[in-house]
């Protein structure tokens, strides 16, 4: 009935659901239907259990099950290495600073600090003592950042730092900066030991994609699906358009 999909439209996209226009219902309808479908495909081998009422199993954990069901085995390392020596391009990362940084409410606190800075101080110690931004327990680390990381404000300023080096006291709307890079690092592409564990997880998303689509086209093929277009209150445009039955196997 209609009105499954209205709860669906309601739970994936909320009220704005009664703005969308035709072709996007029309996607989310075909969505609607292969959900449907996998979910009988689930309860029919056994692995969920479905309403007498009607399929009102949630789709995620027939999906999971289904895609349990098939097998899953984790890439192997020549898998892996293929695929990170195929998207070099997408692990290249852009010159980084390594950035500490002390926060101050007021300019006197940071004139302070930077000539105890200049005369030899810790900057981590001092960040510990008297920066006001969060990071101060960890001596004021903000972590590796690329220029897009930072305020536009700040970017050439903390670039033209050397290792070690310390800025001059920075105002800004909400306190005074005082900056310090601690290691400059150019950019490169990662190596593979770095962002295996992101090479394997994309790797296991393409084979639970490509392990969906094949069961979506098997229950397509086993259960006749016949849409009722003139019921429907919006201009339906999907894959069952035409009033098609699928074959039955």
């Amino acid at each position: 009935p209609y009105s499954r999909f209205e709860d669906y439209v309601k739970r994936t996209v909320g009220d704005s659901g009664e703005l969308l226009e035709s072709g996007v219902l029309s996607q989310l309808f075909d969505q609607f239907l292969e959900e449907e479908l996998l979910v009988r495909l689930a309860a029919d081998r056994g692995l969920v259990k479905a309403s007498t009422a009607g399929l009102q199993t949630p789709p995620r954990p027939a999906i999971d099950a289904l895609l349990q069901d098939e097998g899953r085995r984790g890439p192997g390392q020549a898998e892996v290495v293929r695929y990170y020596q195929a998207h070099r391009a997408e692990f290249q990362r852009p010159e980084r600073v390594k950035l500490r940084q002390i926060l101050t409410e007021d300019r006197r606190t940071a004139d302070k600090a930077f000539r105890e800075l200049s005369g030899g101080a810790d900057f981590a110690a001092l960040a510990r003592q008297i920066s006001r931004d969060p990071s101060a327990a960890s001596g004021g680390y903000q972590g590796e950042l690329s220029r897009a990381d930072l305020p536009p404000a700040f970017v050439d300023l903390i670039f033209s730092l050397k290792p070690g080096e310390v800025s001059r006291v920075v105002p800004a709307d909400y306190g005074f900066h005082i900056f310090q890079v601690t290691e400059r690092l150019p950019a490169e592409v990662a190596p593979l030991e770095q962002v295996r564990s992101e090479v394997v997880e994309r790797l296991r998303q393409e084979s639970a994609d490509r392990r969906l689509a094949g069961l979506v086209e098997q229950a397509k093929s086993r259960y006749p699906v016949f849409v009722y277009e003139r019921n429907l209150p919006f201009h339906y445009q999907g894959t069952y358009s035409g009033n098609q039955k699928t074959r039955k196997t």
